[in-house]
This record gives C-alpha cells, sequence and structure tokens, in this order.
C-alpha cells in the first residue's frame, strides 16, 4: 500500500517526512531480510560459517622413502610494530592503498606499495636471525568493537568494519616435500597463496584454511565456529614446486606452482622448502570475526591469502635446506 505524504506546501509534510523515511527503512530491511542489511555493513553471512566438529579431518601425503621430512621454524614475532597498510608491493607495485584492505606484516620492517629489492634488502627485520623477508596477509578483525580506521583506506571506508585483532600466536615454519630432497629459494622469490577475488571469480587458486586450535587436521574454506576454550585459527600453505628459473611471473603464480596431493611436483619444476603460517588468535567464545577483503567480495573467507618475498642470506637459505633434507627441527636464531 503507498504511503501517502500531505502537500509539500503543508506544515505536516516536513513532520511526516522523517516519519515516513524511517518507514521505509524498516520496510526494506523486512524487504530484503537482516542478512542482506548486516552484509552491507561488512557482517559475514551466515552461511559463511561452519560448525569445526562437522568439518572432515584431512590427511597429510604419505611420506615416500626420499622424503625431506625436518622443519625449519623462523621467529618473526606477532607484528608487535604495527606495521600495518592497504598496500600489496606484489600484486599491485606503487599503488598506494591498491589493495583496499589492511595487511598485517611481519618480518621487513619497511614493506609498503613502493617497496623494490633493493629498498627491503636495506631495511630492518623482526625476524629472528636478520631474516628480512617479508610475510603478510590480510587482518582479521573483531566485529563488535569499532576500529580506529573506521573512516579510512583499508578500512571502514573499504567496507572493512571492526577493531583489528593482532594474532596471539604466529608460526612461520618451512617444510620439505612427502616425495624427495627439496632445493634452495632465490633471493627474492615470490610467493602467492590463495585468491582475494574467489567470492565473485571461479577460482582454482582458492587456498583459505580456517580452523581452530586443538583441531590441526581440520581446515575449512568457511569460518571455523570453536568450541569453548579453542581458538580460531588461518593455516596459510605456499606453493613449493619452482621452476628453476624465475622468480615472479605475469600473475605471480605460474613460476612456483603446488605439488600434487602426494607431494609430487609438475614436470620442469624443482621442490623448494614449503612455507607454512599458522595463525591463532585470541577471542571470547562467540565473539564475531571476519577478515579484510576487496569490498565487493562481501569478507567471504574464501578469500583469505598472504605473500611471501624470499630475502633470506644465501647461507641461511642453504642453513634451512640442509635442515629439511637432514629430517631434522630446526630454528633460525
Amino acid at each position: 500500500m503507498p504511503i501517502i505524504l500531505p502537500s509539500p506546501g503543508s506544515r505536516l509534510f516536513w513532520i511526516a517526512l522523517p516519519v515516513t523515511l524511517g518507514l521505509t527503512l524498516l520496510l526494506g530491511i523486512a524487504t530484503f531480510g537482516a542478512d542482506g542489511a548486516a552484509r552491507a555493513a561488512g557482517v559475514p553471512a551466515d552461511d559463511q560459517y561452519v560448525d569445526i566438529a562437522t568439518v572432515t579431518p584431512t590427511r597429510a601425503p604419505a611420506r615416500g622413502p626420499d622424503a625431506s621430512t625436518g622443519t625449519f621454524t623462523v621467529d618473526c614475532g606477532r607484528n608487535e610494530q604495527g606495521h600495518r597498510n592497504a598496500d600489496n608491493f606484489v600484486i599491485s607495485p606503487g599503488i598506494v592503498n591498491g589493495a583496499h584492505h589492511t595487511h598485517d606484516y611481519v618480518g621487513n620492517l619497511s614493506t609498503e606499495a613502493l617497496s623494490t629489492d633493493r629498498s627491503l634488502d636495506a631495511a630492518g627485520t623482526t625476524c629472528a636471525g636478520g631474516d628480512r623477508s617479508t610475510y603478510y596477509w590480510p587482518v582479521l578483525r573483531r566485529l563488535d568493537r569499532t576500529g580506529a580506521d573506521a573512516h579510512t583506506a583499508g578500512g571502514g571506508a573499504h567496507g572493512n568494519s571492526g577493531e583489528i585483532l593482532m594474532a596471539s600466536s604466529v608460526r612461520v615454519e618451512f617444510r620439505g616435500n612427502a616425495t624427495g630432497a627439496v632445493v634452495g629459494m632465490p633471493r627474492f622469490l615470490r610467493l602467492v597463496t590463495g585468491d582475494p577475488v574467489a567470492a565473485t571469480t571461479p577460482s582454482a587458486d582458492i587456498r583459505a584454511q580456517w580452523g581452530c586450535s586443538g583441531y590441526p587436521d581440520r581446515f575449512t574454506t568457511k569460518y571455523a565456529r570453536c568450541p569453548r576454550g579453542s581458538r580460531p585459527t588461518r593455516t596459510l600453505d605456499f606453493p613449493s614446486c619452482w621452476n628453476g628459473l624465475a622468480t615472479d611471473s605475469p600473475g605471480h603464480r605460474t613460476h612456483v606452482q603446488f605439488p600434487a596431493a602426494d607431494g609430487t611436483c609438475p614436470r620442469a619444476t624443482f621442490p623448494v622448502p614449503q612455507l607454512r603460517i599458522t595463525l591463532a588468535y585470541d577471542l571470547p567464545d562467540g565473539t564475531p570475526f571476519a577478515v579484510d577483503s576487496f569490498p565487493e567480495q562481501l569478507r567471504n573467507p574464501v578469500t583469505d591469502h598472504a605473500m611471501f618475498v624470499n630475502l633470506m642470506t644465501r647461507d641461511r637459505m642453504a642453513e634451512l635446506v640442509r635442515c629439511v633434507n637432514e629430517g631434522r627441527e630446526c630454528r633460525a636464531g
């Protein structure tokens, strides 16, 4: 039924107008649903969450007789320095705020839109042992609080509302290959995992792995609902089959690919140490949270992604390779 206002020349018109607008807004919410209103406000839809208890456990590939079984971890902190920006110098070099969402960084302290190999190589680092590599991923936010960047690029201005969370733990780990020995990564090698536009574009590059502490073998592309006392986690696995030639490629993916499910690398590629970053967050039970994303991705969990640029010295990389190939557990220091 149409809502009829008094004539604009009438005093009653100006009394009735705000009431009418309010009724129209309420009718709009009733028509399109609270879920649509929440998504417009930067809150993911309910169907983007899943109870971790319902997620099927995954199995690691069986290790062959020549597998490289060691691990090499690097302590790079949890971004206690607050190094964040809305740049992505790997994907959008030279474009300030080109990511349209905010990234967390550990490792290299200078990473920004204008970074170059030379500038990164001259910068300081948060990593033990002097590793100047840069490791970064979109921030996670709790949605029941207002962020300090509610009106700035990468934050609320791009639909990413909420208070940024600092991870309670960040594990940077390099692992071996299930079928054989690994070779060293070249300096300035660029790696990308995940697809930041996967919510709107069909993609074979989805690598989001959400989970809960205490459930190390359960991963989902949806936000995981964790039981009481368990922490939400993100596991970011990077590709590890290098073509032996390039440190980058158009699209940033073909020079280093993911191995097959059994660990075998594609033809004409060589296994390099496989980088895994595991993030955990301390949140009160039931606290709503969401990852930053491009505005049109509506903070869909399937868009989780991360970047890495290797700036380890050749000696440190050789040490890492020896450790992994010899089946030892090592820490940088």
